[in-house]
Formats: C-alpha cells, structure tokens, sequence
C-alpha cells in the first residue's frame, strides 16, 4: 500500500495511478487488450469522439473489505449497462466478459493504490469507450478504444452525509425518446450548464421533470432519487428516460430482502413530494444523499427528515448496502467480485 498518502484526507478527485488497460476495435473485432502505464490518447483532431461525441462511460469502486480483501460491487452490472449504452450509440458493445476481466486486472497491477478498509476511501474505476477514427460526416465511428483507469477518492462527502438542497428547474435532461436511459457522455455534458446554475442560485442539484408533461419527478443530473413514504414504503419513479442505477436497483432489493420493507418502482407525481417522509439521491460515489428541501418556482418544500442527517429509513439503506459492500454483512450472491 502506498505509503505516501493521507488516505484519512483524500479528495474526490483525478490522481494518477501506475497501470491502466485499453483495446481497440479495428477491421470489425476487438483486438486481445493490453495494459500500459502510459495514461495519454493520441487522436487524430477529426476523431468521431471529438466531433460527435460518440463516447459512453462507467463508474464503479474498489476496496478493502473488513478482513481485508480487495472487492469490486456487481462490476457485471456495469458491464451489461456499457454494452446497451453502446448498441444505443452505435459503437460495438466491449464483451462483458472482458469488460470484467479488463476491471479485474487494472485494479490487481493497482492494488497499492486501494485505500485501507476504514479510512473512507475507495478506488475508483472508470471504463469508458469512445470513436477513435477520424469522421467528417455525421455517422458512426468505424474505430474505437475501450480503456479503464483507476483513481483513489476519498468519501463524497467529508464529515458525512449532510441533506442537500435541490431545486426544479426549467431545463430538460432526456427527451421522451432520447438517451436519457444509458450513460452516454453527451448527457452529461448536456446537464452542465444546468448544475452550474443550480450552484449560482444555491441549490446543490436539479431534480428533473419528464419532459414530455413536465408532471414527473425522473432524476438529477448524475444519480436517481429514491422516496420513502410516511409509512414506510420506499419508492422510486418509473420512466424510460431514466439510466438504471446499479446503487438504486441494489438498495431496492435490501430494503425488500434486508430490511422488510415495502417498495414500489412506479411513476412519481410533482404533486405527490409533499407527501413523502424522505428522499434521498442515489449512485456510485455517494451510495446515498439525503435531501432535505426541494424547491419549485418558489415553492419551499421541506422533508420531514429534515436538513441536519439521514432519514431514518435512508440511513438504515445506507447502513446495510455499505455494511455489505465491506464484508461486513452476507451479500446477495454474486453482489461482490473478490479480485484479491
């Protein structure tokens, strides 16, 4: 384990680990992959990526568990999630047997770089894929490259999980019919100028209506939202437009298995926040964000589990997903992947 660094005070941000693996797709397959310590892409200026923005991305973490082995959380749910981004986009899928494998080897030659088990650090993963040849008219790539990097990250948020501020605003995330249900770098890009005026106003994120009623909570800019009712039930909105969460699907199935509750993925109503005990947002980096005030127009809606911590219910889900995430409770089998 690399000795050099204050794991206990680790940022959420880019630092450069030794090795990372790519491959590319030439003349119709992929070829066997390879790992590199060289972390620069040399691209030709008419790149596919660079004119069309023909690139998809993953996230995922690894970590120490309690008796001190090296994990990854469901990485096959990442790659299965990659490979329909890529048929939606028209890039070849990366095989997903591979894609695991490719996870499994970057984070072996890295494995020095994967924080000690309760420091709240993590290891993060990013495979992503992008058209790699030169395109001028509008049309897919017919090169591509698939790479993984890692970089260690502290905890999303320094001194816990403080209930956050969201705001409905007047912009779109996914058309009906669009992208909205894979995780294509375009979407995000699409989200920035939204988060940066959300950040200028006050709010820490967007919480985004169906663009086709504009009646329909969906989900933020980078993560779903997950509802608890005032008896219980924990709720989560139902749309084609929304990128299926591996965090938001795993917490759905624990609050059932685990924790005996009820759940219901469903469409959820503008109308209906008022009526919901708590809320929080889900996804890789954070496992859960408590939220404590939505606003709408003006319109101050204040949970009742209000702005000082979790929810009761929300922090019992967290509790549980990331006590399984460690080794610290029996996971569901095939949830954790040992890599050493």
């Amino acid at each position: 384990m690399k000795n050099n660094i204050d794991w206990n005070n680790l940022g959420f941000g880019y630092m450069k680990t030794d090795w990372r693996y790519f491959s590319n797709y030439k003349n119709g397959s992929w070829d066997e992959g390879h790992l590199t310590i060289d972390e620069n892409i040399v691209l030709n200026e008419c790149a596919c990526v660079l004119q069309y923005a023909q690139t998809c991305f993953e996230g995922l973490k690894a970590y120490r568990t309690v008796d001190d082995k090296v994990v990854c959380f469901r990485p096959d749910m990442n790659a299965k999630r990659m490979a329909d981004t890529a048929e939606r986009l028209e890039m070849p899928p990366f095989p997903q047997d591979r894609f695991v494998e490719a996870v499994c080897s970057v984070v072996k030659k890295n494995v020095d770089w994967v924080p000690p088990f309760g420091s709240g650090a993590t290891l993060y993963i990013r495979p992503y894929m992008f058209g790699s040849d030169a395109i001028m008219g509008v049309k897919p790539a017919n090169e591509y490259q698939f790479r993984v990097f890692t970089s260690p990250v502290g905890p999303y948020f320094k001194g816990g999980a403080k209930p956050i501020t969201l705001r409905i605003p007047d912009f779109d995330r996914a058309a009906p019919l669009g992208t909205g249900h894979v995780k294509a770098g375009l979407n995000y890009a699409m989200s920035l100028h939204a988060i940066v005026d959300a950040h200028k106003k006050g709010f820490n994120e967007n919480m985004y209506l169906d663009s086709g009623t504009r009646t329909k909570i969906e989900e933020t800019g980078g993560a779903n939202i997950i509802f608890v009712t005032k008896d219980g039930k924990v709720v989560t909105p139902k749309s084609n437009t929304i990128l299926p969460s591996i965090t938001r699907r795993s917490l759905m199935y624990v609050a059932e298995h685990y924790l005996g509750l009820n759940t219901e993925e469903r469409e959820v109503y503008k109308e209906e926040l008022n009526d919901f005990a708590e809320c929080a947002l889900c996804g890789t980096a954070a496992v859960l964000s408590p939220v404590g005030k939505i606003y709408d127009h003006g319109v101050e809606i204040n949970l009742p589990s209000g702005m000082e911590k979790m929810g009761e219910i929300t922090h019992k889900l967290y509790e549980t997903l990331t006590g399984i995430q460690m080794g610290k409770i029996e996971p569901p089998e095939g949830w954790i992947k040992v890599i050493c």
